[in-house]
């Protein structure tokens, strides 16, 4: 079998079996497909998946060593170590995921992909908007639309946004028939890997809702909620690019994008003296770990949990 092949397939089972999220999936596609590209010019033809299995733990690092080289071509966009880090990083995870499912379906055994070293890198902390700026998002943004019904949509996607914490992708992927599937102040979300989550809806997010769907062109059971100006679902670039425009009038920074509203939500929730276990199971998160970086990126919320929970606290120094 051809290593192509193998990771036409792969690309299938990460899609349908694992449900990875589709950036995901083209992400790791790209990165393996650059990897047998690499590979083929390595070897010197068409690889195979017998190929794959006598690689070595050299031949992977060349390969690594030949996209970090490439990425610090004068000719390409300049990028810092740690987005090279991160680069390699998403490298290494292609490559055990690939051959880890070679192993599953292929009986391909190799364990040159489980010994390449995944580089350091800095934590990234969640960057929110001040709930200020993040109140005043959904109706700025709407009163820049250009007509009055795309001012009601981007009302109720941004609104929808800060008050559920939801992905941009989740709340595009939603029809009009998911705003009663879960009851009236409830929605049902299919998150990352089709795991699904209640999320309650707040008066103002029902209120906003309900007056787009007025408004809605289509507002059949299995039509989008959030369509474009032919019938479509609404592109996320779209929202992406009606946030960038309100906030350069609003001189906002580059980090209020829609998804700064997720991290706005779960920040404000947490000011506001919500516990993690809570946020976590709002937001969606697999692991508590990743809810932790709200309290990391939180000094304020850090030195009260110290004030209160810390003995000698109140002591004076």
């Amino acid at each position: 079998m051809m290593a192509l092949d193998a990771l036409r397939d792969w690309t299938e089972w990460l899609t349908h079996e694992k449900r990875s999220s589709p950036r995901t999936v083209e992400a790791y596609r790209h990165d393996i497909l650059l990897a047998l590209t690499f590979f083929q010019q390595h070897l010197g033809g068409e690889v195979t998946l017998a190929d794959l299995g006598k690689l070595s733990l050299a031949d992977l690092r060349a390969w690594l060593a030949h996209e970090t080289a490439r990425s610090e071509k004068p000719t390409r966009r300049a990028t810092s170590a740690d987005s090279r880090a991160r680069s390699r990083a998403r490298h290494v995870s292609a490559l055990r995921s690939f051959f880890r499912y070679l192993a599953l379906r292929h009986d391909l055994s190799n364990p040159a992909p489980s010994l390449l070293a995944t580089p350091r890198m800095k934590k990234r902390l969640p960057r929110p908007l001040g709930q200020e700026a993040a109140l005043a998002a959904p109706e700025g943004i709407s009163d820049d639309a250009e007509t009055s019904q795309a001012a009601l949509r981007d009302h109720a996607l941004f609104t929808l946004l800060y008050g559920t914490g939801l992905r941009i992708g989740e709340a595009l992927s939603l029809d009009i028939r998911d705003l009663t599937n879960a009851g009236q102040n409830m929605l049902r979300v299919v998150g990352k890997g089709g795991k699904e989550r209640l999320v309650p809806l707040l008066p103002a997010v029902i209120e906003a809702l309900e007056s787009w769907k007025v408004a809605h062109p289509s507002p059949a059971p299995d039509a989008p909620l959030f369509c474009g100006v032919r019938g479509g679902r609404l592109n996320p670039g779209v929202a992406q690019r009606a946030m960038r425009n309100w906030r350069k009038g609003e001189g906002l920074p580059d980090s209020a994008t829609p998804h700064a509203l997720r991290h706005s939500f779960a920040t404000h929730l947490m000011e506001g003296g919500a516990d993690l276990r809570t946020i976590q199971e709002l937001m969606g998160h697999a692991s508590l770990s990743t809810t932790q970086a709200y309290t990391l990126a939180d000094e304020k919320h850090l030195l009260d949990v110290w004030r209160k929970a810390h003995p000698r606290a109140d002591q004076e120094s």
